[in-house]
């Protein structure tokens, strides 16, 4: 390869960079362990989604059929997240609510793939959940469409 290749290589590389996974820069949360304790912690497929922004296959949890009273927590720190009073059926595939608790999730703007999504956050752990969409049911209008691998249920 001579040079005139290398550099449109790299060209080519910087151009197609809005377009892989974005990775949350280093943010400061009151869980905080090393990639290595969060390996151990967790699944390989929690540890896919929470930490490396990955989305499960759709239909594959049984939480988005889950129907019982109770609580959706972080799979990362246990953090309560979603009350099963705010969740709907989707169609999509993937557990839905159209609220979470107070003082449980955080966003931030997401756009890999060349889309311009809203990432939803645990607010302890920093754990990636899923996306918030403005397609939701009243009274909120929004669908926080989350990964089950990322949640713990706990029945009432």
């Amino acid at each position: 390869m001579n040079r005139r290749d290398s550099l449109l290589a790299g060209a080519s590389l910087l151009a197609a960079l809005p377009f892989l996974p974005r990775r949350a820069a280093a943010e400061a949360f009151a869980v905080s362990l090393s990639d290595a304790e969060w390996r151990r912690r967790l699944s390989a497929p929690e540890y896919a989604v929470l930490r490396g922004h990955g989305t499960e296959r759709a239909g594959s949890s049984p939480l988005d059929r889950e129907k019982r009273a109770g609580t959706f927590a972080c799979a990362g720190c246990d953090l309560p997240l979603f009350s099963s009073k705010t969740k709907f059926d989707s169609g999509t595939g993937w557990p839905s609510f159209y609220a979470p608790l107070d003082n449980a999730v955080a966003q931030a703007s997401d756009t890999s793939f060349g889309m311009a999504r809203t990432e939803v956050h645990c607010r302890r752990c920093g754990g990636h959940l899923g996306h918030v969409f403005d397609d939701g049911p009243a009274p909120t209008g929004l669908r926080y469409c989350m990964n089950g691998v990322a949640l713990r249920f706990t029945a009432a």
